[in-house]
Parts: structure tokens; sequence; C-alpha cells
């Protein structure tokens, strides 16, 4: 008997990939009963072949590995896909319009939890890669403004697990 949908993880990176899939078993669990989760599929390519298309800007490239992981999830029975990786969802305009499966999307989403808890501030992390584009269109810069801030550390440190490296 199916009591939740089958999510599909559209992956980028190793490291938002698996914190992904482990919240969504942690969370499962507390809505779920014990060791209940949701159906997960996970299907990702490799981190280079995303960053050859991130480093020149091509959208269109990066909305194609998206959209190919979306049906290799869909095939296998995802209701839905996820992506934990704010900078490929600059290429999410492209990717629902020829996606086989409906999509979450990670600004959307936490827009709609941070006023269903009723937060009055937010810390959106992001690489320099990530130019806050997804951000600034759903969260309303009134009640969450935006300060700039890119980090290429973050990057670095997050896509090589170095998280104790101080360089």
């Amino acid at each position: 008997m199916k009591t939740a949908k089958h999510i599909g993880i559209v992956a980028c990176s190793a490291e938002g990939a698996a914190l992904c899939y482990r919240t969504i078993c942690i969370e499962g669990a507390k809505f779920m009963g014990r060791h209940a989760h949701p159906e997960v599929t996970m299907h990702t390519f490799p981190l280079s072949e995303y960053m050859r298309c991130i480093e020149v800007g091509d959208w269109k490239g990066i909305a194609d590995l998206m959209i190919s992981s979306a049906a290799n999830v869909a095939k296998v029975g995802a209701d839905f896909a996820i992506c934990p990786d704010n900078t490929i969802h600059q290429a999410f305009d492209l990717v629902v319009k020829k996606s086989p499966i409906p999509w979450l999307h990670i600004a959307e989403e936490v827009a709609a939890e941070a006023i269903h808890q009723n937060y009055t501030c937010l810390g959106v992390l992001g690489t320099i890669f990530s130019d806050g584009t997804q951000a600034k269109q759903v969260f309303d810069p009134r009640q969450y403004p935006t300060h700039a801030g890119q980090f290429t550390a973050i990057f670095n440190k997050m896509t090589t697990s170095a998280f104790n490296d101080p360089g």
C-alpha cells in the first residue's frame, strides 16, 4: 500500500544530494512512523558535467541534464522531482517546460514554509555561482531583504566535504 508519493531527487553535487536524501528519510519517520519514509529514487550526472556548463553560463545545457535526470527517475516511478542545488535552479524555468514529471522549486518551498512558520529572518546560502535570482524572484524583499555575499569557499568546501579545512 502506497502511503506517500515517490520522490525523485535530481542531484548535482554529492553533498547536496546526500543531505537531501538523509533529510527525507529522517523527516519521513516523523510523519510516517518509525523506520518509514517515502520511496526515493536519485539520479545524478558527474558534477564535472554540470560544472562544464555552469562555468560558461550554459543554462540550456544544465536544463538538458536536469530533464534527463528527471526522465530517469520518472521511468522508475517517481511522482515528482526535487533538486537540492541552488545554483542549477537558475535553469528551472527551462526544465519545467519539458519535464516528464512535476517539480518542487527549492526557493518556493522554503518561502512557503517560512511564511507558514512566521519567520522574520532567513539565511539562504549559495555558492559563487548562485546569483540570488531564484531567491529574489520568490522571496518578498520587503519581508526578507537580500544581502549580497557570494563565497567561493562555500562551493569549494561543500563539494569536497572539506568542512574542517581552514583554507
